[in-house]
């Protein structure tokens, strides 16, 4: 009986006996962060902030010749915010990042679909959104092609509230999280040089009976992204342009234009560069100006302190931003970054009193250190220090004369668990 239940198996197993892997691993990284004017200027008559935030992430992926399967599964609360004894975790902190399949149907095409991470080159307009503990993922379905130094993504997504009516609406508070979405990503590598091409369709929906009854209005970004590489050197930059509608009632042109120069010799990296976005200024009653880096991992850029489009600066006067950086390798397991950023309205800023004011900011330094302490384990600690100009009081609202810095010490834990193909 038991040799006939085998060969039963083995007829089964037949059709899908190519290679088979299968990993899990995890992401575990609490943070502990201080805050005294993080994300804002600090206010009269107010308290620090500190705390612990914590990811635990569960992996688990799957892979054949012809499909791959990626549940990730995770949860990100604040230490303290649910009770020790508590039955049940009230803030309802676990949640499902990444649930998504992709079949490879032909030598060079594939079909991605589920709720996954969408990032293209430096994560300016689709990211991941790692540094957030949650991180930023899109259910959405993606039409794949490679082939050679070829990458093509066609991506669509229609998001609805419920099923429970015919016409559900799709009204979030945040203008951009969208009701649909659809766009084509082209990357080509050449020696020396990459260079990709994005457009993107995103409709927003809000309800106005006289300038917008369907509730849908359309925002569009297109764009490149160039790489050079030639020696020790290295030169990346890219230009966008948004277009459409901002809101229901307006018409939105705005840019976004970036360069940046790395130089790398030994132990030592040095870059200098500058990002422009455009702005609507504060005296405009015309079109929308103000681009919007959508859904793009923003921590990377601007400043670690997170005052510019980190859920903040929409359609706001924009941003020039000219920065430099260092990173020194301190032996084989720890990096030093220092880096500086030089900030100033794009747009028109007003003082008090309605005049005209100077479009200084203001000057961000941070200081990131990092170390590998062993295998799938790093330490990293920041210090960040916001030197607010009159302008920065005037676009947030706020005394820019309070001190503004921010520190933070966070442990990175990413084993692999288990590893088998069969």
């Amino acid at each position: 009986m038991k040799i006939k239940f085998f060969w039963v198996l083995v007829i089964l197993a037949f059709p899908y006996s190519y290679s088979q892997n299968f990993n899990v691993s995890t992401d575990i990284r609490p943070r502990f962060e201080y805050r005294h004017g993080f994300g804002n200027l600090f206010p009269d008559d107010a308290e620090p902030g500190a705390g612990v935030i914590q990811r635990s992430r569960l992996n688990l992926d799957y892979g054949t010749e012809k499909l791959k399967i990626t549940l990730k599964l995770q949860d990100v609360s604040v230490w303290g915010d649910t009770p020790q004894l508590s039955a049940t975790d009230g803030n309802h902190s676990f949640s499902i990042f990444e649930a998504w399949a992709e079949l490879f149907f032909h030598e060079n095409w594939s079909v991605k679909a589920g709720r996954q991470a969408i990032a293209y080159d430096n994560e300016r307009i689709l990211g991941e959104v790692d540094w957030a503990m949650q991180g930023r993922s899109h259910d959405a379905a993606l039409l794949r092609y490679t082939k050679n130094r070829w990458k093509a993504d066609f991506g669509f997504a229609f998001n609805q509230e419920n099923l429970a009516a015919e016409g559900t609406a799709y009204s979030p508070t945040a203008f951009f999280s969208y009701k649909t979405m659809q766009y084509a990503y082209l990357h080509r590598d050449w020696n020396k040089l990459s260079g990709s091409f994005l457009f993107l369709n995103n409709g927003f929906q809000k309800f106005d009976e006289k300038e917008n009854p369907d509730g849908v209005f359309y925002r569009h970004t297109a764009g490149t992204y160039l790489q050079l590489s030639f020696g020790k050197a290295k030169i990346t930059g890219s230009a966008y342009y948004q277009f459409g509608k901002a809101d229901p009632t307006r018409d939105l042109s705005a840019y976004l234009l970036s360069l940046e120069g790395l130089y790398k010799t030994g132990k030592v990296s040095l870059g200098l560069g500058l990002e422009i976005l455009s702005g609507t200024g504060q005296d405009s009653d015309g079109d929308n100006r103000s681009f919007f880096p959508l859904y793009g991992t923003n921590h990377k850029f601007n400043g670690f302190m997170d005052y510019f489009y980190v859920g903040n600066h929409a359609n706001s006067t924009g941003l020039n931003d000219y920065f430099g950086k260092v990173n020194f390798v301190l032996g084989k397991k720890s990096v030093l970054q220092l880096q500086g950023h030089y900030f100033s309205s794009n747009a028109a800023l007003f003082d008090d009193s309605g005049n005209e004011a100077d479009r200084y900011l203001g000057t961000e330094i941070d200081l990131v250190y990092s170390k590998n302490l062993i295998k799938s384990v790093k330490l990293a600690a920041g210090y960040s220090h916001m030197f607010a100009a009159d302008g920065m009081g005037y676009l947030k609202g706020r005394t820019p004369d309070n001190t503004n810095h921010w520190a933070w010490v966070m442990l990175i834990v990413k084993p692999e668990l288990f590893s088998h193909t069969f």
